[in-house]
């Protein structure tokens, strides 16, 4: 039997094309920005057109329309114009779907156009179809729904972000670095009204720790209770899109309602909330929780009063119950995870197995977050599902490859603003403050280059740590210190004295 030609229409080898400079300028943004910034905020833009100087991309929200225009317009037309050299501006329009016809409907909003009155509500986050939810504000905003959604264990209108059935309190990997966090949820999941006295709990780790992992176990465990408390599970980007739409829709007193009637709250990635009136909106709701005994557990990558984008009033507020720091795994703690997730993927295939010289390998070698050894133990899979073998030889050379970028991730922006301050004698509040005088604002623009080359950390991120400046300040000092490296040759032994004192 002949096998049948395939052929490609025009439009099938337009959308090849836009899929493959798409790729190419996600690439870009992700190594400007980060994996973790790009995946909020670009992983769901989509190209839908390119000619004429105008390249015109879609995203599912309105939210994430302004977000990006506000904060990322410049990356973005840089990024498309080193791709589509004759771009001269990029366009964002909001797309949605309609659920289960495969009807897309479009409105193109510009800059300084709003939406018109017939506009669909902009479509909740992608994930938030696909998995159960806590709790939904659709019903309480006056929504109407023809069909019972999906629902995690309580029988309640959604309100939240999405919750990931696989994160609860029996996945979680317990250790020296988070037992103390650990048992904080597990006793206001399990005990709900009788643990006051851990309000609001705050909880503080670097990336890939597993704050997200132990809130939404708190979430899931807390909403199986049998009083059936009212749960909310939010990241601060959700929060700040519910509340985004409530405002245009006229409907923020019934959201504000809505979510003062909840019994446990549960905010993650607090470090990302922006905006006053979205910060003032958050503290009023804390208060008015806190005040009822009600439950608030937050995460934030660091300690509530080291977030100097936060309004003062939010910052305190956060750092008056208990707060706990999630530190990096043992040694102990590493060999479990390794473990744990060998043992899920030998029961899905029973083909798989590690010898217990090969988990301790990866346990001592991969001296890092829980995130780096899962992506570790996932490089060991995958090449398992090519077929290829898995000898000592080629796990070693595997984990040679891994580690040896993780040096770098592990500096803090915290250890280059002690060790630059210390080097020029100025004080971290100054770095941080607005003052404009050149003996501090050299070494804030060199503290912000070490940033930026030493850390994983975009541009926006360095900017909030740097008392809440603008990406496009970052860069500039990124590019003036660069350019005065490479003119002077004292300065740049200067620099890397400083980048040796702080990797030591």
């Amino acid at each position: 039997m002949m096998a049948a030609k395939v052929t490609m229409t025009g439009t099938d080898k337009a959308e090849l094309a836009s899929s493959e400079v798409m790729d190419r300028v996600g690439a870009r943004l992700k190594a400007q920005l980060g994996p973790d910034i790009y995946a909020s905020w670009f992983q769901r833009m989509r190209l839908d057109s390119v000619g004429k100087g105008v390249c015109q991309v879609s995203v599912p929200t309105a939210f994430l329309r302004s977000w990006i225009q506000s904060h990322y317009q410049e990356l973005l037309i840089e990024a498309f114009k080193a791709e589509v050299p004759a771009t001269l501006r990029v366009d964002i329009v909001v797309r949605s779907a309609v659920r289960g016809g495969g009807v897309r409907l479009r409105q193109e909003v510009r800059p300084g156009e709003k939406p018109s009155a017939s506009a669909e509500t902009p479509a909740r986050p992608a994930a938030a179809k696909e998995r159960p939810l806590v709790q939904d504000t659709s019903a309480l905003l006056g929504a109407a729904s023809a069909e019972a959604r999906p629902r995690t264990v309580a029988n309640v209108d959604n309100l939240g972000s999405p919750l990931d059935p696989r994160y609860v309190f029996d996945s979680f990997v317990e250790g020296p670095a988070n037992r103390v966090a650990l048992a904080a949820g597990r006793a206001i999941a399990e005990n709900g009204p009788q643990s006051t006295r851990f309000n609001p709990l705050f909880i503080h780790a670097g990336v890939g720790l597993g704050k997200t992992h132990l809130l939404q176990a708190i979430a899931n465990a807390a909403a199986a209770r049998e009083d059936a408390p009212r749960v909310v599970y939010l990241t601060a980007e959700y929060f700040m899109w519910r509340f985004a739409s409530a405002i245009r829709d006229n409907k923020a007193l019934d959201l504000k309602e809505a979510l003062r009637g909840i019994d446990v709250l549960v905010i993650d990635d607090v470090q990302f909330l922006q905006g006053k009136s979205i910060q003032q909106e958050f503290c009023h709701l804390l208060n008015a929780l806190i005040d009822s005994a009600k439950h608030v557990i937050c995460a934030a990558d660091r300690p509530a009063q080291e977030l100097e984008s936060l309004d003062p009033r939010v910052r305190s507020r956060l750092s008056n119950g208990i707060t706990i720091e999630m530190a990096i795994p043992d040694l102990s703690m590493r060999r479990a995870i390794v473990e744990m997730r060998a043992k899920a993927l030998a029961g899905e295939d029973p083909s798989f197995h590690l010898p217990d010289a090969t988990v301790e390998a990866i346990a001592r070698r991969v001296a890092g977050t829980g995130r780096d050894i899962e992506g570790a133990f996932n490089q060991i899979a995958f090449r398992h599902s090519l077929g290829q073998p898995l000898t000592p030889e080629a796990i070693d050379g595997l984990l040679a490859q891994i580690t040896r970028t993780s040096a770098e991730r592990r500096v803090r922006i915290e250890d280059i603003l002690k060790f630059v301050s210390r080097h020029y004698n100025v004080t971290r509040t100054d770095m941080l403050s607005a003052r404009r005088t050149r003996t501090i604002v050299r070494p804030r623009q060199i503290a912000m280059y070490l940033a930026k080359t030493m850390t994983p950390r975009s541009l926006p991120e360095i900017g909030r740590r740097f008392g809440g400046r603008d990406h496009t300040t970052v860069l500039h000092a990124v590019r003036k210190i660069e350019a005065e490296r490479g003119k002077d040759e004292a300065f740049s032994e200067e620099l890397d004295l400083i980048r040796r004192m702080i990797e030591e």
